[in-house]
Parts: structure tokens; sequence; C-alpha cells
């Protein structure tokens, strides 16, 4: 594995292998690595010959200063995980090096709809820092496959679009979520949950599970009902619980089904936020 904090020298090693026909492959993280991102590095390295990842904490992306500042940083031990993982290339940049002219004033992106539900609505400008960073990042390395997780459903369709914007010849793959023996999505964010915070965090799962068994008896409000009540009475804080269509998360009223659907919840858990997902069919 081949450290570099670089842009210059990480792009000049990726073209030299690219030169020499070798497939490219790209995971970016924020680092505090789990098994989860360690599932896209595998997926990764089983499509391409040339495994990259990118470990940076993108401050352009956080709405909240102090999420940005309790953000769990273990650089330490992402690269030994990433080491024993087989990684290539890993890049390191600095706030100077991604963004040399300061992370102010950036560019801004056409998401629609996008990035005014859901995440978009309890997090306004993330998903354009999302964008920010990701343009920056997918020009240098220029990959001919992304992989990123599931569990973040709405960035994976903002990411996306992103590539179809900046018209790039990127394949996207997303990688289902890792999760806990009981079910719990795994997240950075669950190492700064108390023990008790941790038994009820299970909850979103199994609400969830709920969701995805009632959905089909077309009592959509029913369902979201208990849904909310069962979030409550393990002191979650919620921002949304949403049944929506894959394609665009625009909310599902009447099922057909057929139709591609997913449910998504993001709640509170203390001052920890989670979110969590599952396709229903």
């Amino acid at each position: 594995m081949i450290l570099f904090k670089r842009s210059i020298d990480l792009q000049t090693r990726v073209n030299r292998q690219k030169n020499l026909g070798s497939t490219t492959g790209f995971v970016p993280t924020m680092g505090a690595l789990h098994e989860g991102h360690i599932r896209l590095i595998e997926t990764c390295r089983e499509v391409v010959n040339l495994s990259i990842c990118s470990i940076f904490v993108n401050p352009a992306q956080f709405n909240d200063p102090k999420d940005f500042e309790k953000y769990p940083v273990s650089i330490e031990n992402d690269l030994k995980m990433l080491d024993q993982a087989g990684t290539d290339l890993v890049y390191l940049p600095t706030v100077k090096e991604v963004y040399p002219d300061g992370d102010q004033h950036l560019e801004t992106y056409e998401l629609g709809e996008l990035e005014t539900i859901l995440e978009g609505r309890y997090r306004p400008g993330h998903f354009q820092g999302v964008c920010q960073v990701m343009s920056r990042l997918l020009t240098l390395i220029k990959p001919d496959h992304l992989f990123m997780g599931q569990k973040d459903f709405q960035q994976c369709l903002v990411v996306q679009k992103l590539i179809e914007i900046l018209k790039l010849p990127i394949q996207f793959h997303t990688v289902p979520t890792i999760r806990e023996s009981d079910g719990l999505a795994q997240s950075s964010r669950n190492r700064r949950l108390t023990a008790d915070q941790r038994r009820n965090a299970v909850v979103i799962f199994q609400v969830l599970s709920d969701i995805h068994a009632g959905f089909a008896s077309g009592k959509k409000d029913i369902v979201l009902k208990r849904a909310a009540e069962k979030l409550e009475a393990a002191h979650f804080k919620t921002d949304y619980i949403s049944i929506a269509r894959v394609s665009d998360l625009q909310p599902i009223e009447n099922w057909d089904g057929k139709e591609k659907a997913v449910a998504l919840i993001a709640a509170f858990q203390g001052e920890v936020r989670l979110i969590d997902n599952l396709l229903l069919n």
C-alpha cells in the first residue's frame, strides 16, 4: 500500500498505472473506518486491479460545525485496516490540498429536489458540500469505477447525479449496508453512542423491518404512525420516516407492488444522528 498526501503525486501514479492497462476503482471515505468501509474495498478489488481509497473529513459538507468537530478521527487504525484489506493506493490530503483557494464561496450544482428532501431538508448545504469534494476527487483520480455504501442512500443518488452533470465515464456501484449482529447499520457515528444509546439504536432497524413487513398491506399511514411511536418509545428524536421511490426518493402514496421502494429513517439518539434505510422490494 502506498500513501499519498499530494494530489500531483497521486495523479502521476494513477496515470502511469492506467497507461500500463490497469482498471481503477475508488472508495472515498472520511476515515473512522469500520467493516462497511472494508467491504467497499473488497468489492472494489473484485472488480478492478488498482484500488484507491481517500481519507478526508470534508468541512464543506458539515452544516453543523459542532458535528465536524466531533467527527471521530483514527488515522493510524484506518491505515492499518486498509493495508490489511489489500488497498493499493491511499490519498490522505489536507484541506489546503483539496481546496487550495479555501472552502468558502465554492461552485454549486443543480441537484433538483434531491437536495431539498429528507437529508437535504434537515442538512441544508450538505449535498453541495458532498458534490464540491467529490467533483475534485473524481476529476483528480478519474476512476473507472466508484464504490459507495447503500446506508447513505440519498448521497449515492446525489453522486450519480454529479457524475451525469460532469459527464464522467465512471461506473457507479452501490454496495449493500453492513450490519452488526443485532441489525444496527455500521457507522462511524456509532462509536459516540453510550451503552444505553447503543441498545436503543437497534430499534431503527427493527422499525425498518416492521415497515418492510407491513407496507404491502397498503395502510401506509398506520405503518408510519407505528414506526414513529416505536422510535419515540426508544428515546429517539426523529427527523423523518419516509417510504419513497428508489429512483428519486419522492414519497410513495399508492404503491402498486411493482415500483421499487425504499424506507428511510433519520433520528437522533441523544446527540448522535443516525440514518438507515431498507429496500422494500
